[in-house]
């Protein structure tokens, strides 16, 4: 294989020695150089001259492994498939020559598993490590532990464009750091310009306004940035009609003449609009400015409501400053920023190990033999809580046994190279329908820029129609996944007699023996369709998504996982009473999801696909204010048949009882107004003697509701029984027979005053109160107290109309203090009332005498 006399000089090619001797030295390397500079191309090439063995490329996306095989084979003056080749999932040219082969990271991450040693492999270029991809982040770990444990003279160089390199050196590095090679690129000087959408401009008008700007501003094409496809789209119409310039799209999806034809100069000034595939990898010539929309697309689990997905989220610094890079290439550059200067960007991507579905990943762990995966050496390990989540998926699958070891059925489910959610469908499916029939339904699952409208059938139509963009792959997809399942055989698990699914967030399984709904025809391929074959494999695939309508005309559907979900449809989907659905997402702070893609189901396809998720049972629970007593049959979060319980479980309804007053409050009980001054007195005495005293405020009487729970309360059946139960009795069942009968000696009701009335004590403030006329208290000098002394009662003393003329906590400094203004007051008052001037001589009176 010729090498390197003949390659560019592009700047990493003065660095080819260094980096072959310092792998050949260490092992492993860490090589940082910009986009541009050759590290995609031909260092491979100086690795396969220099060591022995194939040396594997690893990308993170189908068109950049594409691309740079036909660079590399381009400057060697060989066709693609000679010295250098390149092998994507469902595609792949090679041959018996080829000695250096550009892989995704996914394909890599299947090839290890199916062979840790990776026979005949020399050398291994992890490419663009900073992105920070799942599956990069993953093959990462493997290889380390590859080496350590398998191929101590595997040769492996991480390469990134910018990244925190000494993270990844330590990862790398045995008794130390790594080595890191640093090639700085030749670059010119890029203009930064920011324009930012105007107010309720959609980012598309505002990325084909910055196009226009570009074109006018300068010479040279434009390369704009947008974080999808349909963004792609809705751009390219906006900017339909620009005068000799044509309008292309890069992306993965794209059909690969349509790709290299991107990459290819033009005749014409060219606007390339791409997703992030053009911002590493890939070198798009001509490019004189870059339009930035600022956004990409990343990868998202909503745990708790099951719910996966891609979602739009502004890019990091570091990916801002790439991009930009690309128009500084060949000459000065410009770059439009469609975000206002002042808002700040985090510095690097986050990455997907924090954010997305590890269901895929705990498979891969598990085949790998570290379900847990402690014994990696990770970037970034994966978070306990999504993997065990993952790890739950797997095992209502069949994917893993209890101990987490994979099945027979999950290494198959592994070697299709799916989501295990979409391999399950497809070998369940194919039981079902026959295998084209899964796979059609399967691999318009599996790429999200297929179906353009909401329903399954109808996006299916189109494809097989040939009249949707990307038929043509579909259909060549389909194909595939058809071989691959036929060869994934049918030992146990395969088919509809497979090992039972467990309960699970995606519990589901296949009854024995279930055949084509409807009497269907199932032939593989054939001519007829089989009824349902829609909703049914993506039931397979997502059985906690089948929802049931809420009501009658209602948007609003109830998935088994218990999310709800809007649909906003007059086709078909809009009279379902049942949805399979494929794809929903929920805007940030939404009550419910959305439905994206969906398929009219119904309650037989439900239980068939998902009867892991039927229950039936009993149920008591406060609902709407009461107890509801009824035996359910559920399909998840789904009601499918109920009738009301006559005889309901005692311990159910006792638990349901104190949900309601755990909802509600004891105010459920009836407070009379005995009850309320019982309760302020046991509360004084808790606060200030405490313990053995009750806390009988709402959450001690509730957190431990066997130490009143008796009488009436034990044969109550709902909110009119708790509405009759005397809450007095409830605090009294709270006291031992000593607090009973020490409770009205240290805490009295009444109090008994000289006049011989028993008044009674005011508990509800921080000290007791006793409101008693001052006539009923002359000669009275020592004060009230309570809890044996330690508290004295306050004494408001009233005016012969009951209205407050002083307060006091200390009769006897009142009788020489005070008394003599408020006498004075009082016979300015009540000037027909006695008063006497020595209040410690005078009678006490309740009708008092007058003048």
């Amino acid at each position: 294989m010729r090498l390197l006399p003949d390659l560019p000089d592009l700047p990493v090619r003065g660095a080819l020695d260094d980096v072959t001797a310092t792998l050949a030295a260490h092992g492993t390397a860490v090589l940082v150089a910009p986009p541009g500079s050759g590290k995609t191309t031909l260092v491979p090439l100086a690795l396969g001259a220099a060591g022995s063995g194939r040396v594997l490329v690893a990308e993170p996306r189908r068109l950049a492994a594409r691309a740079a095989a036909a660079r590399m084979a381009a400057l060697l003056g060989e066709p693609v498939g000679e010295s250098v080749g390149y092998s994507v999932r469902g595609d792949s040219r090679t041959s018996a020559r080829t000695r250096v082969e550009v892989v995704t990271s996914g394909l890599l991450l299947r090839r290890l598993s199916g062979d840790p040693e990776l026979g005949g492999v020399g050398a291994v270029l992890l490419d663009e490590c900073h992105e920070r991809h799942l599956d990069a982040d993953l093959l990462l770990a493997l290889l380390l532990d590859a080496r350590a444990g398998l191929r101590p003279d595997l040769w492996l160089l991480a390469a990134s464009a910018t990244v925190a390199t000494g993270r990844l050196a330590e990862l790398l590095g045995e008794r130390g750091p790594a080595p890191v090679l640093e090639v700085a690129a030749r670059m010119y000087p890029v203009s930064v310009h920011h324009l930012p959408p105007a107010r309720g401009e959609k980012i598309e008008a505002c990325v084909a306004r910055a196009v226009r700007a570009a074109l006018r501003d300068g010479d040279g094409d434009v390369l704009a940035f947008l974080p999808g496809v349909a963004e792609i789209r809705r751009t390219a119409s906006a900017l339909a009609g620009l005068p000799d310039t044509d309008v292309l799209a890069l992306h993965g999806r794209l059909p690969s003449a349509e790709q290299d034809a991107a990459l290819r100069p033009g005749g014409r000034r060219r606007v390339v609009l791409s997703t992030a595939v053009a911002a590493s990898s890939l070198t798009v010539p001509g490019v004189r400015a870059v339009v930035d929309a600022g956004l990409a697309r990343s990868p998202r689990m909503d745990h708790r409501r099951g719910l996966a997905g891609l979602v739009t989220v502004r890019v990091s610094g570091a990916v801002a400053e790439q991009r930009a890079g690309r128009a500084g290439r060949e000459a000065p550059g410009r770059v439009y920023r469609c975000w206002p200067e002042s808002d700040l960007l985090t510095r690097y991507p986050e990455p997907e190990m924090r954010t997305a579905d590890l269901t895929r990943l705990a498979l891969d762990l598990a085949c790998w033999g570290t379900p847990d995966g402690g014994a990696l050496r990770w970037w970034d390990p994966p978070p306990e809580g999504p993997l065990r989540a993952g790890r739950e998926v797997l095992a209502a699958l069949g994917a893993v046994d209890p101990a987490g070891v994979p099945t027979g059925r999950g290494r198959r489910m592994a070697g299709l190279g799916l989501h295990p959610r979409l391999a399950r469908a497809l070998l369940d499916g194919s039981a079902l329908l026959g295998a084209r029939a899964a796979a059609e339904v399967v691999a318009l699952l599996d790429d999200d820029t297929l179906a353009a409208g909401l329903e399954v059938d109808v996006e299916l139509a189109r494809l097989r129609s040939g009249s949707a963009p990307g038929a043509r792959r579909w259909r060549a997809e389909v194909s595939r996944l058809s071989a691959l399942v036929r060869s994934a055989g049918s030992g146990p698990g395969a088919g509809p007699r497979s090992r039972a699914s467990g309960p699970g967030p995606a519990g589901s399984g296949i009854r024995d023996g279930a055949g084509a709904r409807d009497g269907g025809d199932v032939r593989d391929g054939g001519g007829v369709r089989p009824a349902g074959a829609g909703a049914l494999v993506v039931g397979l695939a997502y059985p906690e998504r089948l929802a049931r309508r809420r009501a009658a005309g209602s948007p609003l559907f109830l998935m088994a996982g218990g999310t709800g979900v809007a649909l906003g449809s007059d086709g078909a989907l809009a009279g379902a009473e049942w949805l399979a659905v494929a794809v929903a997402d929920r805007a940030p702070g939404a009550e419910n999801a959305r439905a994206r893609l969906a398929a009219v189901a119904d309650r037989e396809l439900a239980e068939l696909v998902a009867p892991a998720l039927v229950s039936e049972g009993e149920e008591v629970h406060w609902q709407g204010g009461d107890v509801v007593a009824r035996h359910v049959r559920r399909l998840g979060a789904i009601v499918l048949e109920e009738r009301r319980l006559t005889d309901p479980d005692r311990g159910a309804v006792r638990a349901a009882l104190l949900e309601g007053l755990r909802a509600e409050g004891t105010g459920l009980l009836r407070w009379t107004d005995a009850a309320h001054r019982l309760r302020n007195r046991l509360a004084t005495l808790h606060r200030v003697l405490g313990p053995p005293w009750p806390d009988v405020g709402d959450p001690a009487l509730l957190a431990d509701p066997d130490r009143w729970w008796t009488g009436p309360l034990t044969t109550a059946l709902g909110r009119a029984d708790l509405a009759r139960i005397d809450a007095g009795a409830v605090l009294r069942a709270t006291l031992d027979w000593r607090q009973a009968a020490e409770l009205d000696e240290l805490a009295p009701e009444r109090i008994t005053v000289p006049t011989g009335s028993r008044i009674t004590l005011d508990y509800s403030g921080e000290r007791p109160v006793l409101a008693v006329k001052v006539q009923e208290v002359f000669g009275w000098t020592a004060t009230p107290t309570v809890a044996g002394g330690r508290l004295p009662v306050v004494l408001h003393l009233l005016s012969p109309a009951g209205r407050p003329a002083a307060v006091t906590a200390d009769l006897a400094s009142f009788w020489t203090g005070g008394y003599s203004q408020v006498r004075s007051e009082l016979r300015g008052r009540y000037p027909k009332h006695d008063w006497p001037e020595d209040p410690l001589s005078a009678q006490p009176t309740r009708r008092p005498g007058r003048r």
